[in-house]
């Protein structure tokens, strides 16, 4: 998850009166609470489920799946799912509106996310990414084969990768080209043959009377503002999550055509979502 998109004014920050400061408050030590509860019960399971399975993660995905659940659920944040999530191992790919893409799609699946190195080192969420089973990549081509290796170790083992194919997070009205490079480790040799991808349309909905591109976070954004914004909304909006039909990875040809075709299909539910949006809003303003 990176912060770089820039395209198009942002928003003019909130201001908070005491009973935002109040919601503010309560939410995130409510929320604080369960990751901290959640992490040491990860942490203590975590220790048998390495002994008696290895890479396998058959226990502690449920941990992960319960805070984001639970979370999402004290932020007021529904969740609308159209589909249903693949069962195979292989890639999950999405577009990528901001922080809370981490929280909704682990929410509705078992998934491990696919990270630029430098989240790693992030204060918080770096050692949260670290015991959910994060996989950090460095985009430099001397490390492929290791990471490739690294890759090919957790599909056998039998996860499902989720990375962002856009390379940033936008204002959630639009998907950006989706970069070819992360395909790639998908398509090398001595990946299993039955290496399934599937493609994920995530659409937020605003608060009513908000400014549509509510839940965004790019550009310069902070995402301490973000947060507190989001923590302080009293009515919150939703999500929908549409899963497409996984295909195999090898039925599309190399990188490029792999990465166009997931492009198509995530774009192909998102534009008409959010045409259906601003229709609506147009016959509401008449």
């Amino acid at each position: 998850m990176t912060v770089s998109w820039s395209d198009g004014q942002e928003p003019e920050p909130k201001t908070f009166g005491m009973a935002d400061k109040l919601r503010v408050v309560r939410r995130g030590i409510l929320i604080i609470a369960v990751i901290l509860v959640s992490l040491l019960a990860l942490i203590v399971l975590r220790l048998p489920e390495r002994a008696f399975y290895g890479r396998r993660r058959p226990l502690t995905p449920y941990i992960v799946q319960f805070v984001c659940r639970t979370s999402l659920f004290v932020l007021g944040i529904k969740i609308t799912q159209h589909g249903q999530p693949m069962t195979q191992a292989g890639a999950v790919v999405s577009n990528h509106t901001s922080w809370l893409d981490i929280l909704v799609l682990n929410a509705e699946q078992q998934v491990f996310f696919v990270s630029k190195d430098e989240v790693a080192n992030w204060p918080g969420i770096g050692v949260l990414a670290r015991v959910t089973g994060t996989m950090f990549v460095v985009r430099d081509r001397a490390h492929a084969d290791k990471q490739t290796a690294m890759l090919t170790r957790r599909l056998k083992a039998g996860h499902r990768m989720l990375f962002f194919p856009e390379g940033t997070s936008t204002d959630g009205l639009r998907v950006l080209p989706f970069k070819p490079t992360l395909f790639e480790a998908f398509l090398a040799p001595g990946l299993p043959d039955e290496t399934y991808i599937q493609c994920i349309s995530a659409v937020f909905h605003a608060p009513p009377g908000e400014d549509p591109r509510f839940y965004g976070w790019w550009g310069d954004m902070s995402f301490g503002t973000h947060l507190l914004m989001t923590l302080a909304q009293k009515q919150q909006g939703s999500v929908e999550i549409t899963y497409h039909p996984p295909t195999k990875v090898w039925d599309h040809g190399g990188r490029k055509a792999l990465a166009a075709f997931c492009e198509a299909e995530v774009r192909s539910v998102h534009h008409r979502k959010h045409r259906a949006i601003e229709d609506q809003a147009a016959v509401m303003s008449k």
